[in-house]
C-alpha cells in the first residue's frame, strides 16, 4: 500500500492543494518499507489525484480538503482521509497500527463552512462551569511573565507555556515568527503537541489556526493587553 500525507515542515499541512510537499510511504505487512518528501508539483483541478494515482497512491491524508478534490480523488479509487493533524511520523506510525480516524476538516472550504465564516463552536463543560483546568499558552512579546501578551497568535515572538496552578513556565521562541505563510497552523499545530488545554491572546486568531485548535480541543481566549502575568491572574481570577 502506498499513501500520500500532505506535509508542511514535518507536521500534516491543513490544506492538501497548497501544502509544500508530500511524503510518500510505502507500506508491507504492517511496516513501513519506505518514505520519501516530495515537492508539490502544483494545485490545478484533477491534477494531483491523476498525479498521485499515477504513482501508486491509494491514500491520501490531509488536514482538509475541499469536497470537489475529494470527488477528484474519488473518481481516481483513492480513499481521502482529512480532519488529522500533528507530527508527519506519528501520523504515519498511527495508521500503521490502524489508529487514524477522520476528523473535522481543517480547511476553510472542507465542509459546510464558506472563506470567511467563523467555525461553529460548542461549549464544552469546562466552559460551562467556568474553569479551565491544564497548561496553557500565552502570547508574548517577551521570555518572561512581565512581558506584554502579543495581538497576532502565529507572529507571536514567543509563546509562554504555564501551569497556572504552580505559574511554573516555559518560554518557547517562535521559530515560524519571519515566515511568509502558515504561521497561524504551525503554531497551533505546536500547541496541539505540547498538550495546551487554552491559549490566551491579546487580539483574533486567523480561521484557519482557529479550526486546528478547536479541532484539538483547545480554547481561545481574548484577554485584556497587560502582561503575561496579568492575563493568567484575570484567567484564574474569572
Amino acid at each position: 500500500m502506498r499513501i500520500a500525507i500532505s506535509t508542511d515542515k514535518g507536521f500534516v499541512s491543513a490544506h492538501f492543494g497548497r501544502c509544500p510537499s508530500y511524503t510518500i510511504v510505502d507500506i508491507e505487512e504492517g511496516k513501513v518499507i519506505k518514505s520519501e518528501e516530495i515537492a508539490n508539483p502544483g494545485h490545478s483541478p484533477g491534477f494531483l489525484p491523476r498525479f498521485l494515482a499515477d504513482k501508486g497512491v491509494s491514500v491520501v491524508i490531509a488536514g482538509g480538503m475541499g469536497p470537489r478534490a475529494k470527488g477528484h480523488f474519488a473518481e481516481n479509487n483513492i480513499q481521502v482521509i482529512t480532519g488529522v493533524q500533528g507530527k508527519v511520523e506519528e501520523v504515519i506510525d498511527r495508521f500503521v497500527r490502524q489508529e487514524i480516524r477522520p476528523g473535522e476538516d481543517l480547511c476553510e472550504h472542507g465542509g459546510e463552512h464558506q472563506p470567511g465564516d467563523e467555525p461553529c463552536h460548542h461549549d464544552s463543560e469546562e466552559e460551562k462551569s467556568g474553569r479551565l483546568t491544564g497548561k496553557i499558552c500565552i502570547t508574548s512579546k517577551g521570555p518572561d511573565l512581565e512581558a506584554e501578551v502579543e495581538d497576532v497568535f502565529g507572529r507571536a515572538a514567543y509563546f509562554i507555556f504555564v501551569e497556572p496552578e504552580t505559574m511554573e513556565f516555559e518560554a518557547y521562541k517562535n521559530p515560524a515568527v519571519e515566515e511568509a505563510h502558515g504561521v497561524g497552523i504551525q503554531s497551533a499545530q505546536l500547541m496541539a503537541e505540547k498538550g495546551v488545554k487554552a491559549v490566551l491572546i491579546g487580539g483574533q486568531v486567523g480561521p484557519n489556526a482557529r479550526r486546528v485548535l478547536e479541532a484539538a480541543g483547545i480554547h481561545v481566549i481574548i484577554v485584556n493587553r497587560g502582561t503575561v502575568k496579568e492575563a493568567i491572574e484575570s484567567l484564574k481570577g474569572n
